[in-house]
């Protein structure tokens, strides 16, 4: 049944995917909030912190504010943290920039980053350094980072800098050794599960891309995700799915919380 089930509700395209496509993000408050303080931490060349819970949806904010940003004006540099060494960080950000580099020394690939860096900018293009997952740094990292885009004397904002992660990014921003990058922190966004006011209008929105135009949970249902995934996207789209698979099993047109109760069974 796990694989009927789209047939039997009549969907023409896969409910609650992992890949949703830019122009089918929901526009919720928080997601445009976010995008909008991002975009204008770009504007300035400083540094933009999006924070928040597993599944809160940074990722989703950070491809609709990365779709606002023309291939031919703005150089993505993307980059997934991790718990190495700087030279990890900079290794990574030579692969985003399509350099090849296996120096063991941090001065050789600082100096060839920023080198290329400023290509970029000689280009009339606007590098920008996108660095997820950044609560994983190591807080000599976070020391550094600011030094990769500093160029005459720090009176030329050239690349700026997108932090995403989970609320200890924070935390860490706030130790002394990293203050003179969160000195160029001009926005912050934290984003938390959507409110229960707007998890039916996320539900329906998610169903109608799927092909179906009415709300096929029943309020009680809703009220049991909300209940169970706090409003979390992630979450919500994993249980939504199951709730319909739980139905389609019972051959049930309307999904119930009991339903809901079965796909959270499934969950962690």
């Amino acid at each position: 049944m796990i694989a009927n089930y789209k047939i039997f509700f009549g969907f023409s395209n896969e409910p609650f995917p992992h890949d949703l496509k830019v122009e089918q993000i929901l526009n919720t408050p928080e997601v445009i909030g976010a995008v909008d303080r991002v975009l204008y931490a770009v504007g300035c060349g400083a540094v933009s912190v999006i924070t928040g819970d597993v599944g809160a949806g940074k990722s989703t904010a950070l491809r609709y504010a990365l779709s606002k940003m023309h291939p031919s004006q703005y150089k993505i540099i993307e980059v997934i943290a991790n718990t190495g060494s700087i030279l990890e960080v900079l290794r990574q950000i030579c692969l985003a920039l399509n350099i090849e580099n296996n120096s063991h020394s941090q001065t050789a690939l600082m100096n060839t980053i920023r080198k290329i860096i400023l290509e970029i900018a000689n280009k009339k293009q606007v590098p920008v350094l996108i660095i997820d997952e950044a609560h994983l740094m190591r807080l000599e990292i976070f020391s550094q980072m600011h030094t990769i885009g500093q160029f005459e004397m720090d009176s030329k904002p050239i690349m700026p800098i997108i932090l995403a992660g989970q609320n200890n990014l924070i935390d860490k921003l706030m130790y002394t050794n990293s203050r003179s990058l969160a000195s160029r922190i001009v926005s912050r966004s934290h984003l938390e599960g959507i409110k229960f006011k707007d998890i039916g209008e996320y539900i329906k929105h998610h169903l109608e891309i799927a092909g179906i135009k009415q709300q096929l949970f029943s309020d009680e249902a809703i009220l049991a995700i909300y209940q169970g995934t706090r409003g979390l996207l992630r979450k919500t789209n994993i249980v939504a799915r199951g709730a319909l698979i739980a139905a389609a099993s019972e051959k049930c047109n309307v999904i119930s919380a009991e339903h809901v109760r079965i796909a959270f069974t499934e969950t962690i």
